[in-house]
Parts: C-alpha cells; sequence; structure tokens
C-alpha cells in the first residue's frame, strides 16, 4: 500500500479519538508494506497479483494481536472477499462502509462523480457497492482519467502534492459538469489531496469513514 496514504489514515484515527491522554488513544499495529504488487496493474493483467502479500500482510498482523484489519487502498478492495477468506478476523470494506454512510448522512445526493485508478473503475467496485444506496457513480472521460492516473501515481505517490491536485480540480469541475452531486474520493492518494470544502459540492472521503468506523469498532 501507499506509505502517504497508510500515513494519512493513521493520522485519521488519532484524530478520530477522542482523548485526554496518551494512553486513551487505541493500539494501531501498522504494516506499511509498500512491495506488495500493484492492484491496477494487477487487475489489467499487466502485473502479478497482490493477493499473496496481501494475505501474508494480513496473517502477520492477526498473528500480531489485530482484532481488525483496515486496508489504505481502494483497489485493494477487489481482492477483498478472496483475504477474508484467509483470515479470522473481519477485514473492513471501506467502499461498502461509505456507500452506507453517505446514503445516511447525504440522502439527497443521487449521483456522485468518482475519482479513482483505472483498476477501480475496470472492478465495478463503486458501482457494486453505491447503486445499492441508490447512488448512481459517473466516472470522468477518457481523457480526464488518463489525467486522474497521471495525478495519482506521477504526482502523489512521488510526493507530488500540488500538481496532483490541480489535475484532480479539474477532474472534479467535470464530473459537477457532468451531473455529480458530490464528488467521491475513490483512490487514498485521492483523499490526500482533496478535501470536503473544496469544490461547490460534497466531497465524499471513503477514508475518513474507514478512520471514523475503525475508532468506533475499536473503542474500549
Amino acid at each position: 500500500m501507499g506509505p502517504e496514504a497508510t500515513a494519512d489514515l493513521y493520522m485519521r484515527i488519532i484524530r478520530a479519538t477522542k482523548v485526554q491522554r496518551d494512553q486513551d488513544h487505541r493500539r494501531v499495529i501498522i504494516d506499511s508494506n509498500a512491495k506488495i504488487p500493484d492492484r491496477t496493474a494487477a487487475i489489467r493483467g499487466e502485473g502479478p497479483s497482490p493477493l499473496p502479500m496481501l494475505v501474508e500482510t494480513g496473517l502477520n498482523l492477526q498473528c500480531a494481536g489485530a482484532d481488525l484489519i483496515i486496508i489504505p487502498c481502494n483497489t485493494a478492495h477487489h481482492f477483498h472477499a478472496d483475504l477474508q477468506s484467509k483470515l479470522k478476523i473481519p477485514v473492513l470494506h471501506m467502499i461498502r462502509l461509505s456507500a452506507e454512510k453517505t446514503h445516511a448522512k447525504h440522502p439527497a445526493v443521487r449521483r456522485a462523480g468518482l475519482l479513482a485508478s483505472d483498476g477501480t473503475l475496470m472492478s465495478r467496485l463503486y458501482q457494486e457497492s453505491w447503486e445499492k444506496q441508490g447512488i448512481e457513480i459517473i466516472e470522468p472521460g477518457a481523457e480526464t482519467q488518463r489525467d486522474v492516473m497521471r495525478a495519482i501515481y506521477e504526482h502523489i505517490k512521488c510526493g507530488e502534492l500540488e500538481p496532483g491536485r490541480k489535475l484532480l480540480y479539474n477532474a472534479s469541475l467535470e464530473l459537477i459538469k457532468a451531473g455529480a452531486e458530490a464528488v467521491i474520493c475513490g483512490c487514498t492518494e485521492v483523499s490526500i489531496v482533496l478535501h470536503d470544502g473544496d469544490l461547490t459540492v460534497p466531497v465524499l472521503d471513503p477514508m475518513q469513514d474507514l478512520a471514523e468506523e475503525a475508532v468506533r469498532l475499536s473503542a474500549g
């Protein structure tokens, strides 16, 4: 998984936890394994499957005492069912969780634009989960999707946040013009640079939903 996204998720967990002292924080076990093969390349048939290393990492966390697992990568959820079948502890499904929370928090939203990797679009992870909640998913056009991939892989993953943010902002404007009533950060790298309040419509952040749910489930 991307180390920047991993660090961002951990900070969200910290901020989502109400504490009065250090000891009130959750115990968090992090295995930042950036060697896991690229998920989008695997889905395209252009690289090895990440599943063996996802399972290995999941088993490491399980053996280390984790009660649940969260993954700071949308595209990795393409392999969720196979990963979960190899583990005894739950792996939270970020995309399904966010669909449910969005339906509850933004009931008026019926069309949402999706900023995500090619792998996530190809696997239709969002369509499967969000359309069950009555939310239609709008994807960028082909040229704009190339800009989204450039933002993720050539800028944000390389530490160049501002150029990536500009590309994603412009892609968001296209989605809004196409009728999106909200924009989804469908890649954890997108979540790093695009935030609610940046656009004229709500910015929906599955990674924030994941952090808050992890804190809730680990209470006590």
